[in-house]
């Protein structure tokens, strides 16, 4: 796949995040210039062009949007906390993200959702993108929103959206349920280079992980997508197996979404 500057100007949000940083590069060949944001300044390299912008202001969203021809929004709070925070930057922030496609015409958004947006799924179940969605807090429920966004933004204004499921993104498998949801840095790129390239993808979920052996995630609703990654978390197993097994009923051997799915409640302080 030719990608050298498919595109004039993509928008990457998140760019000052753990992915955000790793895709900085990898994404860098796509396009003429790549525009970074986040919440915190972003150092720009050459062929980049860096904003800072608080995703809970509209007027600011609306600017960053203006001449991007596509959108990699992978901006927003990443791990499970309070409502109040979620609902600034991961529901405020994809509406105004979709606001401002629509108003410029960008017609492609990959968003980064989560593996979260299923997690009371238990472990023993294999499910694909058109199973309900069944998020395991307040974090999932923002990526739920987030895909029912990307939804009705290609049935009204046709804005077409890929949503990633994302996994567990990290260098080396951590644990056990890890070997299960893990992807690479470069299939997680190659992911979201599909996502930009292919032609028709109307609103395609796509479950973010490698080539693992034992998975729960069935990827079939996007075949058309064309994705063949090429890492696996096998690699990692005999550290993995040499650590403690977790007890039967912890939820990180329990649900798809592990810990995720027993942190808070974060409403009585």
């Amino acid at each position: 796949m030719d990608i050298s500057q498919t595109f004039d100007r993509l928008l990457l949000t998140g760019a000052a995040g753990g992915l955000g940083t790793v895709l900085r590069d990898t994404l860098q060949p796509c396009t003429r210039i790549l525009r970074l944001s986040d919440i915190v300044p972003v150092q720009a390299g050459p062929d980049q062009e860096a904003v800072t912008c608080d995703l809970a202001d509209k007027q600011a969203v609306d600017k960053l949007v203006d001449g991007c021809d596509a959108i990699v929004h992978m901006g927003g709070v990443s791990v499970e906390r309070p409502f109040k925070e979620i609902l600034e930057a991961n529901i405020k922030g994809v509406f105004h993200i979709y606001e401002g496609a629509r108003r410029h015409g960008v017609k492609r958004v990959v968003f980064a959702s989560s593996n979260h947006v299923i997690g009371f799924y238990r472990q023993t179940e294999r499910i694909d993108a058109q199973v309900p969605r069944r998020p395991d807090g307040y974090y999932g429920l923002s990526k739920a929103y987030g895909e029912e966004m990307a939804s009705f933004y290609f049935d009204r204004y046709g804005i077409e959206t890929v949503s990633i499921r994302i996994g567990s993104c990290f260098p080396a498998v951590k644990d056990r349920r890890m070997m299960h949801t893990w992807i690479s840095a470069r299939d997680l790129t190659q992911i979201i280079l599909n996502g930009l390239m292919a032609q028709k993808v109307g609103h395609t979920i796509v479950y973010g992980m490698s080539a693992n052996k034992n998975v729960w995630w069935d990827n079939r609703c996007a075949d058309h997508l064309g994705y063949l990654p090429q890492d696996t978390s096998e690699v990692f197993r005999d550290q993995v197996e040499r650590q403690p097994m977790p007890t039967p009923d912890d939820p990180v051997s329990v649900y798809q979404g592990g810990a995720f799915t027993a942190a808070g409640p974060y409403g009585d302080d």
